[in-house]
């Protein structure tokens, strides 16, 4: 059969021509969202002690003897505004390791900056002790929303607000931060837009990827009054997958040329209200965000089971019901169903345990496997700042086996065949 309407060859050519230009342009386009220099990979961590906002202001001979003397008046000023004790200025220097340059203007024979200093934690622990070192928050996934001129911003491409928060040294703070590095497809797949989903199972796959519990949004909303005029930022601290409403706080800058400075104290500020929000209690792992696919939560989990507990044992008593009794001339009714398994053999329960660190779960795990008539146990689901979920093999009833838990100081909640357990 011929065509209706024949091309002639260079119309095939042509047309051929066409479908690869848009295929080659839809390449280009796709890797153009995901390609250039999007990422900033943040610092790494340090445990190190640093104060931030040492003003100084020296006069000398010549501006590297100003610079000098500065950095040792730092040094000292630094100290006590850590609080330690009374030291000379040579054993303050012993300290220190390292000298953090936010703003200096370097003169013939002044030098007027403004100075952080790190000091090390080994060498200074001895004088301040373990003062301030507290235990960290479960990984936080930080979300950093720049909002400006209309648009949202986040990991889109490099922003002024994505490098204050990789450059800040999150060592020293109580919350545990997973800061992203913004390059390839995290820019498509962590937008402004995320912020607003409600889907536990959307944002679970994500708190997944990185490792992370819960989720912290620090937005920064920056209103430019005029072309290298003064910029007023206003800065408002969220969490969690419902976007809920922590802080919020305003600061200005005179110039574009001061903006990273406004944002590096923006950061400084938000990590207070973040630890102030850790210590209230406020910011914990949503227990719903240990929803995965396929899974369902850990209240709805208990009551599944128990329905199908009830079920079975209604199964079993019609069964019992349909055999022959002795009267009938059969056999004997077999035992009750809530009967503790013969000698020898082994049940398998649930086991479900409050895990709010790392430190907890295994010493819940130990215990738990140290239980007498325990033969082995397995890891359902690991929820580090929630509940997790074990399996328990033992030689017993479950009734049994919630009385040998009681005997190992927990607290035990029996259901039909998990148990809920708690120090």
């Amino acid at each position: 059969m011929r065509p209706l309407f024949p091309l002639s060859r260079r119309r095939r050519i042509a047309l051929f021509a066409s479908g690869l230009a848009l295929a080659g342009g839809a390449g280009w386009l796709a890797q153009a969202q995901v390609g250039g220099e999007r990422g900033i990979a943040a610092v790494a961590a340090s445990r190190d002690i640093q104060v931030s906002d040492i003003e100084v202001d020296v006069r000398a001979d010549t501006g590297i003897e100003a610079r000098e003397e500065a950095w040792r008046e730092a040094q000292v000023k630094a100290w006590e505004k850590l609080g330690g004790p009374s030291l000379p200025e040579s054993r303050i220097a012993g300290l220190v390791s390292a000298i953090v340059i936010e703003n200096e203007r370097l003169g013939p024979k002044r030098y007027v900056a403004t100075l952080g200093v790190i000091f090390d934690r080994q060498r200074a622990a001895s004088f301040l002790g373990e003062d301030g070192v507290g235990q960290r928050s479960a990984p936080m996934l930080l979300l950093p929303v720049t909002v400006s001129g209309g648009t949202q911003l986040m990991y889109e491409q490099r922003n002024p607000w994505q490098r204050a928060w990789a450059e800040f040294q999150a060592g020293q703070s109580r919350v545990n931060y997973v800061r992203p590095h913004g390059a390839g497809g995290e820019s498509l797949l962590l937008t402004f837009g995320q912020t607003s989903r409600r889907s536990r199972v959307w944002w679970s796959n994500i708190l997944e990827g990185y490792g992370a519990a819960d989720v912290l949004v620090p937005i920064a909303r920056l209103r430019y009054t005029y072309p290298g005029g003064p910029i007023e930022g206003t800065f408002t601290a969220r969490h969690g997958p419902d976007n809920r409403y922590l802080d919020s706080f305003t600061l200005s800058a005179e110039n574009p040329d001061q903006l990273p400075a406004m944002l590096a104290q923006a950061v400084r500020r938000f990590d207070a209200v973040f630890q102030v929000a850790l210590a209230d209690g406020t910011i914990r792992p949503d227990p719903t965000l240990n929803v995965k696919a396929g899974d369902l939560a850990p209240e709805i989990q208990r009551l599944v089971e128990l329905g199908r507990a009830l079920k079975a044992r209604d199964e079993a008593r019609a069964q019992a019901a349909a055999q022959p009794t002795e009267a009938s001339g059969g056999a004997i009714n077999a035992a009750p169903v809530n009967a503790p398994p013969p000698e020898g053999s082994v049940a398998l329960y649930t086991v479900q345990f409050q895990s709010p660190d790392g430190a907890a779960f295994s010493a819940i795990l130990a215990s738990v496997r140290g239980t007498p008539g325990v033969r082995s146990t397995g890891i359902r689901s690991t929820a580090i700042g929630g509940t997790s979920v074990m399996t328990v093999s033992y030689s017993g009833s479950i009734g049994q086996l919630a009385e040998a838990l009681r005997a190992r100081g927990f607290t035990v909640q029996q259901g039909a065949t998990a148990l809920l357990i708690s120090r």
